[in-house]
């Protein structure tokens, strides 16, 4: 049973600047060392360790070692949903009040566009994709949850998506994941697909070269292949 100084730890934990910097950093579902955090958060390593050293008793992330070098990540996607959540939430406090509609999510259009939010894809991409299943019947989703139908399981096994595994992965004992999760974008405000089939989906893309990765970014370009391929499979 969580208790109400669990989640009073959490939010002290995320609340820290430092802190927070390193998990944002951390989002995209990279792996990063204790340097590249600092250098990410603007404090020294010494610093940036102990920081860790909370994170990871917190079960917020992990630690891993591969020769010389320790690595940290993100613990679980539900950590990613989470702070997926708290950004839906948070509003640019230094932004004039006006009449006019307030510019939500990252100023950077390239992270607007498209981005991965842990291991799933983001942004207005990703939005106007889930639309596009959703008015073909391919997919329910609603802020309860999601489901694919028969033909959205038909549609997206041809464009390379292995169903069958992500089934397993989201069946298996031990896993704690949905298999088609709604989740709420951060800057369109509207859901995008999340869970272990929003991954899978991702994954598909990159496979494909339909997306690559920008380096040191949580976005994603779309190749000039993966714009052809969106836009006939998609209708956008």
């Amino acid at each position: 049973m969580v208790s109400i100084a669990s989640i009073v730890q959490t939010a002290s934990l995320v609340g820290d600047l430092a802190r927070a910097s390193m998990l944002n950093a951390l989002m995209d579902g990279r792996a990063l060392t204790a340097t590249e955090l600092a250098r990410i958060a603007s404090i020294a390593p010494q610093t940036a360790s102990g920081h860790l050293g909370l994170l990871v008793e917190a079960g917020l992330i992990v630690r891993e070692s591969q020769g010389r070098h320790r690595y940290h990540r993100l613990a679980s996607p539900a950590v990613a949903h989470m702070l997926e959540s708290i950004m839906s939430l948070t509003t640019d406090r230094d932004a004039p009040l006006s009449a006019t509609v307030p510019v939500t999510g990252p100023r950077d259009k390239a992270l607007r566009y498209a981005r991965t939010c842990y291991d799933h894809l983001a942004g207005q991409l990703a939005v106007e994709m889930t639309d596009s299943l959703i008015k073909s019947g391919r997919i329910e989703l609603s802020s309860e949850g999601g489901a694919l139908t028969d033909e959205g399981d038909r549609f997206l096994r041809s464009l390379g998506v292995d169903l069958d595994a992500v089934r397993h992965r989201a069946s298996s004992r031990g896993t704690r994941r949905m298999f088609c999760r709604p989740c709420l974008d951060w800057s369109e405000r509207r859901l995008h697909i999340g869970g272990a089939l929003g991954a899978a989906i991702c994954q598909c893309y990159l496979d494909n070269g339909w997306i690559r990765r920008v380096a040191e970014s949580r976005a994603v370009t779309v190749t000039p292949h993966g714009q052809q391929a969106i836009r006939e499979a998609f209708s956008l």
